[in-house]
């Protein structure tokens, strides 16, 4: 099984502390529920803009707005990078909520298919790698690294998937995640869509850490203020099998909880404001018309009658509602009337 090299620093140590006060700070507060479907939708939005950005999209966050709400039916690889994020974000969200969604290696494969569908081959989607890859420097395109070859990709994955499940209630969950994402980097599993699985699987892994407020976290945000900065720590140089047992992980953990500090300081900034707004709260079947748009992109008055025995002047107050507070707009007329939520 692998074994990580790494130390709890000073600084490490002080940064878990942080997190840990920063987490129990957040679940004390009591915010309304409209309030918190605003904020997770921004955080979604812009956790798709920023993974994807990253690897180099060039749609700014005013466009990546404009696609999620709108959903082009041709799209350009640049728009559907960002709809797929999206998309397995928000399913990420709901399998969490329900409990049915968990830490192995077939999830992992199955996030990578789903954040390349229509972007890579269907048989190198949600497969790990069978040909040989290299990292290059994105501004020089010079080689900088070789990852291990492909045919020990899958132990290595194998040997990681196993520490993680063997480690899950020992370590503190930012160690924990902290360590997953870089050793991923490193095994490089996927001819491509690496950097935005791992971003997606560690976020999986933070859910542990017990903040209620998890679904308003957007850790990738603080990578894309600095990417050369984040692809110095995250990544390493040179041939993956001189490197041996010289990876030591203290600096990269030292900068990843930096990063999740950042984020937890920005959803408090948020919630501090949102404690300021008029207290507004949601029913349950507005939060069933906001479920069902999450996951299908719209909802019509034929789709919520199926999901509520509210007759038809009651669900137009509600639908009414939900616009008044700016969550949800409508579109269409007459038979065509649909609703999908205001970007």
């Amino acid at each position: 099984m692998w074994q990580p090299t790494y130390h709890i620093s000073p600084k490490l140590l002080e940064n878990i502390k942080k997190v840990a006060v920063l987490s129990a700070d957040l679940n004390r507060r009591s915010i309304p529920q409209v309030v918190l479907v605003e904020l997770e939708q921004r955080a979604t939005t812009l956790s798709a803009h920023t993974s994807t950005a990253i690897e180099g999209n060039p749609l700014p966050l005013t466009e990546v707005k404009k696609i999620l709400k709108t959903r082009p039916g041709h799209l350009r690889d640049s728009e559907r990078e960002v709809i797929n994020y999206n998309t397995v974000l928000q399913r990420m969200h709901s399998g969490l909520r329900e409990g049915s969604l968990a830490f192995s290696l077939q999830t992992i494969l199955d996030i990578h298919a789903d954040i390349m569908a229509g972007l890579l081959e269907p048989y190198h989607c949600g497969r790990l790698r069978q040909e040989p890859v290299v990292v290059n420097n994105p501004r020089s395109g010079e080689t900088i690294y070789w990852p291990p070859d492909h045919k020990d990709a899958e132990p290595l994955m194998q040997s990681l998937v196993a520490f993680i499940t063997e480690h899950q209630a020992r370590l503190d969950p930012v160690i924990l995640a902290g360590l997953f994402h870089r050793q991923f980097v490193i095994i490089h599993p996927f001819t491509d869509g690496n950097g935005r699985t791992a971003r997606l699987v560690t976020k999986l892994l933070l859910a542990s850490m017990g903040i209620d407020t998890f679904y308003l976290f957007s850790f990738e945000n603080f990578y894309n203020n600095n990417i050369s900065r984040y692809l110095q720590q995250v990544g390493v140089t040179g041939n993956y099998y001189d490197l041996g047992r010289d990876v030591d992980f203290t600096p990269w953990l030292e900068y990843f909880s930096d990063g999740i500090i950042d984020e937890l300081l920005r959803v408090q900034g948020e919630l501090e404001k949102a404690e300021m707004s008029p207290q507004r709260d949601l029913k349950a079947h507005h939060r069933l018309i906001l479920e069902h748009i999450r996951s299908h992109g719209f909802i019509t008055d034929r789709d919520y009658a199926g999901l509520t025995e509210r007759a038809k002047a009651t669900r137009t107050l509600d639908f009414r509602k939900l616009m008044e507070l700016g969550l949800i707009e409508r579109l269409g007329r007459g038979r065509q009337t649909h609703y999908k939520l205001k970007g």
